[in-house]
C-alpha cells in the first residue's frame, strides 16, 4: 500500500486520504464555528509538514486560507469574504484543488500576503 500524498483533515478529527476536489468541497460546506478549520497537506515534500494549505472558519463565515510551502517566509494568507449560501466554499475549495494537483492558477486566484512581513531593519 502506498503511502497518500495528500490528506485532508478537519477540526473534529475526520481526515480523508488523496481526497477528490468533492471530498475537499464537502470538509469545507461542513465547517462550522464548533469545527472551524481544515488543513490539506501534502506529504510527499520536504520538510515534512510544512506544505500545507488551512482554511479557517471566520466568526462572519469569512475564510482566512493560508498555504505554507516550507520555510517560515514562505507562509502566505489570503482572506475571502463570505459567499452566501449558494455559492458557499465553491472559490476555496477551487483554489485548494488547483493546489493539490500542482496547478498554477491558485497562485493568483486569492490576494496572497506573507503571514509573517519580514522586518525592516
Amino acid at each position: 500500500m502506498t503511502k497518500p500524498l495528500i490528506r485532508a483533515s478537519e477540526a473534529g478529527g475526520k481526515s480523508i486520504d488523496d481526497p477528490t476536489y468533492v471530498e475537499v468541497h464537502d470538509l469545507l460546506a461542513d465547517m462550522n464555528l464548533s469545527h472551524p478549520y481544515v488543513i490539506v497537506e501534502r506529504r510527499d515534500r520536504e520538510p515534512v509538514d510544512q506544505h500545507y494549505m488551512q482554511v479557517g472558519l471566520n466568526d462572519d463565515l469569512s475564510y482566512q486560507v493560508e498555504y505554507r510551502e516550507g520555510r517560515e517566509e514562505l507562509h502566505f494568507q489570503a482572506h475571502v469574504p463570505s459567499q452566501g449560501p449558494v455559492i458557499g466554499p465553491e472559490p476555496v475549495a477551487k483554489v485548494i484543488d488547483d493546489w493539490m494537483r500542482d496547478g498554477e492558477a491558485w497562485r493568483t486566484a486569492l490576494p496572497w500576503t506573507p503571514l509573517f512581513p519580514q522586518k525592516k531593519g
